[in-house]
């Protein structure tokens, strides 16, 4: 944990945050600006800045990350007209908390290409 870290944290109890999904490896909470009418940040409980970041051991939490994700879009009731994952690395690609963390975005169509 990063005690400057906001995502931290929320993850802690620290902080509040609208939790929609916990388990002993990943995180998920509604994005408190959110871009699309379901959007969820899904983000490991190991503090990890970014993308650069990760290590071989992050192999488990990452693709459990993305089980959740599938199984929170079809529980949230988007799955099946579509959604993105999307993970911003630094600041020129838009990351603005370092903390890595993952877009569940659903909803409404998603244009191509973003930003």
């Amino acid at each position: 944990m990063s005690t400057n870290c906001v995502f931290c944290k929320i993850i802690s109890g620290e902080i509040p945050g609208k939790i929609v999904y916990q388990d002993d490896l990943v995180v998920a909470l509604q994005d408190i600006n959110p871009q699309a009418p379901h959007h969820y940040l899904l983000m490991p409980r190991k503090h990890i800045a970014t993308t650069l970041d990760l290590q071989g051991q992050d192999a488990e939490w990452l693709g459990h990350l993305y089980l959740v994700a599938g199984k929170l879009a079809k529980q949230e009731g988007f799955a099946e007209d579509g959604f993105r994952i999307v993970n911003n690395c630094n600041a020129a690609a838009g990351q603005t908390v370092w903390h890595i963390h993952f877009h569940l975005l659903g909803g409404r169509n998603l244009s191509w290409p973003p930003g």
